[in-house]
Parts: C-alpha cells; sequence; structure tokens
C-alpha cells in the first residue's frame, strides 16, 4: 500500500515537472527565477508541498507554481536579505520569529500595533514578510509555523486589509503547507466586520485554522514560557535589533549549566546521580568483553581505556541517523532522544565528525540555555576526527520538544590556534556565510535502555561489519567544573 502511494506520488511529481516546462517555463521563461526553475527539477519535496496543497490535481499545482514564481521573481525572494529591508522596518519588530506553540512549531509573531498602513512602505513591509518566511523555509523545509496576531493595542491606522491579504496569500500560494494556524490575540470590536472578509479569503479549508483568542484561550496553543507577560505568559524576550533575532539561539551555553555559583554543587550532585544513573546493561567487565567481541583489532586499547574509565561511565546508543553537511556529518540528523526521568537515561549524544582538510570550529547553542550542560559547547575537530558532545538537563529540569539545539561549524586556517582566547576571536571574525548551521529538536522517550538479555544473548555472534551497522557505542561523560561560554 504504502510502496502504492509512494510510486503514484513520484508519477504526479515527474508529470507536474514534465508539464511546467513544456507549458510554461517555454514561453515565459522571463518571467520566472532560473533558480526556482532548477530547484523546482531536483527538490521532490517541494513539488510534492504544491501537489499535496492542491489535492494533488496537477492542472490546479500548474497555476499554482506559475503565480508562485512570478511572484517570487517580482519580489527578488531568491536574493532576500538584511540589506534589502529598511532599517527602521527591522528595528520597530513589527515582524519576527520567536518561540514555539505547543505542537513545537515556530511563531511567527505580527505585533499589528507596530504597522502603520502607508502604500509608499507596503511593498518593504511585503518584502519583510518574505524574508522571513523564506529564511525559516530554507532552514526547517516544509515544518509549519504558527502565525501570531497580536492586535492588542490596535488602532484603526494599523488595519490595513491589503497587507493582511497579502499574509494570507503567502501561506495559499507561495508557501504551501507552511501554515499550522492563525492564532488571532484580543481582536477589537471593530474588526469584526474586516475578519469576515478575511474567512472568505482563505477559503473554507483553512478557515479552521483561525484560533481567535484572549489571554485565557491563548494558553491552550502556546504555553506561557513563550508568551509575553500582557498575554499571560512568563517569556522575557524582548526584541531588538541588531542583532537579527536568529531562531532563539542567542544566549551562549555554558559547559557546566547557566548558574556559576552553582557549578561547584550542581558537579558534586552530578557525580552522586552518576552511579544510579549507570545502564543496567552490563557491568564494566562485561562492556570490555562486549567490546572486544565487536571489534577484536581494538580490543587492547578498548580493554586499557575501559580500566581507565571510573564509576561514572555510561552506555550510550550511537545515532543511527545522519546528517551529511559540507563541513560535519552530524548524528543524529534531525532530533536528540533524551530518557524520562523513570528511565534514568538523562544524557544524550551528539557526534560530529569531520570532513574537511582542515580543522573546523564548532559550538553547541540552545534555545533554553537555562536547562542544559552541553560537553564541550565550544571547541575543534581535527581533520578527519570525531567528537561526542554530551548533552545533560541541568539540575534535574524536564526537557520540553519545544526545546532546539544549534550546531554552528567554520573551518578555520591551518596556523590558528584551537584554545579558547584563539576560538573567541575566531568566532569574531569568521564571515556569518562561512557558517554552517544545523539544527537539532529534543525528543523524550518513556525508556531508552537496551535489554540487557537482547545484548547478552546476541552481542558474540555478530559479524565486525554488522556491528558498524548497529552502531553501539560505550562513551565516558565526565563532570568536571570547567566553564567556557561561547
Amino acid at each position: 500500500m504504502a510502496e502504492n502511494h509512494a510510486q503514484n506520488k513520484a508519477k504526479l511529481v515527474s508529470e507536474t515537472r514534465r508539464r511546467f516546462e513544456a507549458e510554461y517555463v517555454t514561453d515565459k521563461s522571463d518571467k520566472y527565477d532560473a533558480r526556482d526553475v532548477e530547484r523546482l527539477q531536483q527538490d521532490d519535496n517541494w513539488v510534492e508541498s504544491y501537489l499535496s496543497w492542491r489535492h494533488n490535481i496537477v492542472d490546479e499545482t500548474l497555476k499554482m507554481l506559475d503565480e508562485s514564481f512570478q511572484w517570487r521573481k517580482e519580489i527578488s525572494v531568491n536574493d532576500l536579505n538584511e540589506s534589502s529591508i529598511p532599517r527602521w522596518l527591522l528595528e520597530i519588530g513589527v515582524i519576527y520569529l520567536h518561540g514555539y506553540d505547543k505542537e513545537g512549531n515556530k511563531l511567527f509573531w505580527i505585533r499589528v500595533k507596530h504597522h502603520i498602513k502607508d502604500q509608499k512602505t507596503i511593498l518593504d513591509k511585503k518584502k519583510l514578510i518574505a524574508f522571513w518566511l523564506e529564511r525559516y523555509a530554507k532552514r526547517e523545509n516544509g515544518k509549519p509555523v504558527t502565525v501570531m496576531f497580536d492586535l492588542s493595542e490596535t488602532g484603526i491606522n494599523s488595519i490595513d486589509m491589503d497587507f493582511v491579504r497579502f499574509i494570507i496569500n503567502c501561506f495559499k500560494v507561495y508557501y504551501p503547507k507552511y501554515l499550522s494556524k492563525i492564532v488571532i490575540f484580543d481582536m477589537p470590536w471593530l474588526m469584526n466586520a474586516a475578519f469576515k472578509i478575511v474567512k472568505s479569503w482563505l477559503g473554507p479549508e483553512a478557515v479552521s485554522l483561525l484560533k481567535f483568542t484572549s489571554k485565557n484561550e491563548v494558553q491552550d496553543y502556546v504555553s506561557v514560557e513563550y508568551l509575553p507577560p500582557h498575554m499571560g505568559g512568563t517569556d522575557p524576550f524582548k526584541y531588538s535589533y541588531p542583532p537579527l533575532v536568529d531562531d532563539d539561539f542567542q544566549t551562549p551555553l555554558c559547559e557546566n549549566g547557566p548558574i556559576t555559583s552553582e557549578d561547584e554543587t550542581s558537579s558534586k550532585e552530578d557525580i552522586e546521580s552518576d552511579g544510579k544513573e549507570t545502564l543496567e546493561t552490563a557491568s564494566n567487565e562485561e562492556q570490555t568483553a562486549l567490546l572486544k567481541k565487536i571489534n577484536p583489532t581494538e580490543s587492547t586499547s578498548k580493554a586499557e581505556e575501559n580500566e581507565k574509565v571510573d564509576s561514572k561511565t555510561k552506555a550510550f546508543k550511537k545515532p543511527l541517523s545522519v546528517f551529511k553537511g559540507p563541513l560535519l556529518h552530524i548524528s543524529p540528523a534531525e532530533e536528540l532522544y533524551f530518557g524520562s526521568t523513570e528511565s534514568g537515561e538523562k544524557k544524550t549524544l551528539i557526534v560530529l565528525t569531520n570532513v574537511t582538510k582542515n580543522i573546523v570550529a564548532f559550538k553547541v547553542r540552545t534555545t533554553a540555555p537555562e536547562k542544559y550542560r552541553v560537553k564541550p559547547s565550544n571547541s575543534s575537530c581535527d581533520p578527519g576526527a570525531s567528537v561526542d558532545i554530551v548533552v545533560s538537563p541541568h539540575g534535574g529540569l524536564t526537557v520540553s520538544a519545544q526545546d532546539r539545539f544549534l550546531i554552528m561549524a567554520a573551518e578555520m586556517e591551518q596556523s590558528s590556534g584551537t584554545g579558547p582566547a584563539e576560538l573567541t576571536q575566531f568566532w569574531k571574525e569568521v564571515p556569518r556565510n562561512k557558517v554552517m548551521e544545523h539544527r537539532l529538536r529534543c525528543h523524550t522517550v518513556e525508556s531508552s535502555k537496551p535489554n540487557t538479555l537482547t545484548l547478552k544473548d546476541n552481542a558474540f555472534n555478530i559479524s565486525d561489519k554488522t556491528s558498524e551497522d548497529i552502531c553501539l557505542q560505550f562513551a565516558t561523560s565526565s563532570c568536571e567544573t570547567d566553564c567556557s561560554p561561547p
């Protein structure tokens, strides 16, 4: 069944590409950006997003592609950057991305009170919308956003139905499948008639995505940690520019947790709890024996390493998925899996592998720096080498599906030093376009403990090649009190 569905989807994608090239590109090539046409031929997900939005009706999909591509060229979407937007528009904070809803969707904020209806600036405001959506689309590749229409303190001068219609059209035509819902907060009574018109623009299917809320109802969709105080929330975030709000990854992350004064206490607690959290799959001797069977050529060195490991030794399941970036391969590719409190495995592992011929500097940021320790959070990786990064919740705090991690990486000159001072200076000077970025979501599982019997029964019948495939890795983590911010 699934195979037939995939085959049908592939046929529709192929037909859409063929017909768009023959029926539209041939006659309208000057009206499209060649980069969009090329991407359509290469990016299956992009084609599928248009098809899905038009219920797999190819004729309707082609019309939608035509309208979308013409708009993208008219507004120069592929070339939009900060310099394309007037600075004053970026400074007032009428539109920005920040936080997540309860389903883990990014929040796309529109603070209507900062918008003044003005035909002279409407094009720049539309470019600002397109700038944020394109920036997000390139990073998340299809993950929906929740639009937060904040109408609090809105006056008659801020009501601009042309602007609202453009925003709706962005999600109906230009960025299909990107809309999770539109949360409308504190709508004034004088806008009731206007939003009846808005419903007609959305169409019957999308009307259900409109959520009219007050201070009480808005918390049904967004938790208080991502709501500002005027919405009944506790989020201390205040928009300012510069810097550009960069997907919430602005706060430096400390290796031993966010509060320096508690580092010593926290470290002692970790040392005590590490003994309790040790996985019950096997004793240290059994782990050594297992490693010998899996990697006989490395048995001597592995045994020596295990002899040096203290009571804080942990067993990690090496991630099976890999993101293959130009500088680093990153495992896991998309999600960090944390065990629940009951499972006892609160730590998780990120594996970075340098695939270049130069040293690669890296640093890790998170949307919730008050929650996590990351070790190392700011370091470097030699050519061809791998680095294990241990991530653990700070002080027993709860992992949330809304939390995100950002891996930043950039190549260093061969002559560059890799000490803390050199790395700090390097990150100040490296051009933004030279930095590779990759994002990871958080996921909590009820129990991530390996099954003891399965390991013991099967471990000694595994070939060397199979052992690589199952990707079992035993790693160690330390609770040193070194704390060097990125």
